[in-house]
């Protein structure tokens, strides 16, 4: 009888530690595919990323999705490929033109910037970009 008891026990700590195990999985994946866009978008592999860094691979990205290079400096939605919703767009877009010119663009990645950096320094962490504000800033920058 005390072994069935202990089994029981047993066994409902491991239906318990089941979702707590997937929980801990989940979170290293995000972590890690963060970890593993930091260090493409790191030049001096540092491990982290300043302003300076993230508007530089910003504006490469804009350079990479501006189709019309030389016709038009600017990125309409489709070009954008989601990087912003709608409303992002719209907010991004003071002159009400539905594309977003560089300097736009690069203003969107700083206040990403500054959503994510939840520990106000000057840099952002690999544990900074596995938040929902850090994966909105990575979508900018890759």
């Amino acid at each position: 009888m005390k072994n069935m008891t202990m089994y029981r026990h047993l066994a409902a700590a491991a239906m318990l530690a089941i979702p707590l195990a997937a929980a801990g999985i989940d979170q290293g994946f995000a972590k890690g595919k963060s970890c593993k866009a930091l260090s493409v978008i790191d030049p001096d592999n540092d491990g982290s990323l300043d302003l300076a860094e993230a508007k530089k691979a910003a504006g490469e990205v804009f350079d990479k999705l501006n189709k019309d290079k030389g016709k038009d400096t600017t990125l309409d939605r489709r070009e954008l490929r989601g990087r912003l919703s709608k409303k992002e767009l719209e907010k991004a877009d003071p002159d009400k033109d539905r594309t977003i010119d560089r300097a736009e663009y690069l203003a969107v990645v700083e206040a990403r910037f500054k959503a994510a950096n939840g520990d106000k320094d000057t840099t952002i962490e690999c544990k900074e970009l596995g938040t929902r504000a850090g994966q909105a800033l990575l979508r900018l920058l890759k």
